[in-house]
């Protein structure tokens, strides 16, 4: 087996999976809540009774229709307040869309190499860390970006990490996780993380399989390799 470095790994026709998030919407059968197990749009309206800014960072947006529909619904519920919904994705297959950048952004790029500017009161990943090769740094990345009082919540499949020797490092890592704060609901596989986090973990990422096969969602996923800090 080859494991290859994320540069290798974004050229994969594996990573650019048109199916998982390409049409999922806020609400409805298809949808955010649904994967998340989240209300969205309710969270960000009601942080927006207390503050007088929101913003959201979606990651692995596909076409951000749910993005755009958030965007649509705040901005013309609260005109006297400061919204920023965030989108980025590798593949720039954006819906058309006619709201203000300073509402929205929606951003063709990767997660490996692209930094945040601000905090966010809300990050989602909805199956997209399923195709990330460093999945540890981009949930170590992704909570120190969060604001005070703040949420991250992504879709997390423990079978897709690995120890260089093949073995399954799901369990160890995700009891390294929970140590430092993060939640990990074992039975809906997420990943939930509340407040501004600072994770040091002792793990090494090594590279990713990108021939892993299918995870729990039935669609081909990449393993992530790691290596125990001495």
């Amino acid at each position: 087996m080859k494991l290859i470095n994320n540069k290798e790994l974004e050229k994969s026709s594996i990573v650019a999976n048109s199916l998982m998030n390409r049409e999922r919407n806020l609400t409805g059968s298809n949808s955010y809540s649904r994967d998340l197990s989240f209300d969205v749009i309710n969270y960000l309206r009601d942080k927006l009774l207390s503050q007088k800014k929101v913003a959201w960072l979606d990651i692995c947006c596909g076409r951000g229709k749910a993005l755009i529909e958030a965007a649509k619904l705040l901005s013309v519920e609260s005109e006297n307040k400061e919204i920023k919904v965030v989108g980025i994705d590798l593949v720039n297959a954006f819906e058309r869309h006619s709201i203000k950048e300073q509402w929205l952004e929606l951003k063709e790029t990767s997660i490996s190499s692209w930094n945040a500017d601000q905090e966010f009161d809300l990050i989602t990943c909805v199956h997209g860390l399923h195709y990330i090769g460093d999945k540890l740094e981009t949930i170590r990345k992704v909570s120190s970006w969060l604001a005070d009082g703040g949420i991250f919540i992504a879709n997390l499949d423990l079978k897709n990490l690995k120890f260089e020797n093949g073995k399954n490092a799901g369990r160890n890592i995700i009891s390294n996780i929970k140590k430092l704060g993060v939640e990990y609901d074992s039975r809906k596989r997420l990943l939930i993380c509340k407040g501004k986090k600072i994770l040091n973990l002792p793990y090494d990422y090594i590279g990713a399989d990108e021939q892993a096969g299918p995870n729990y969602t039935g669609q081909p996923a990449v393993d992530s390799y790691y290596g125990e800090k001495v």
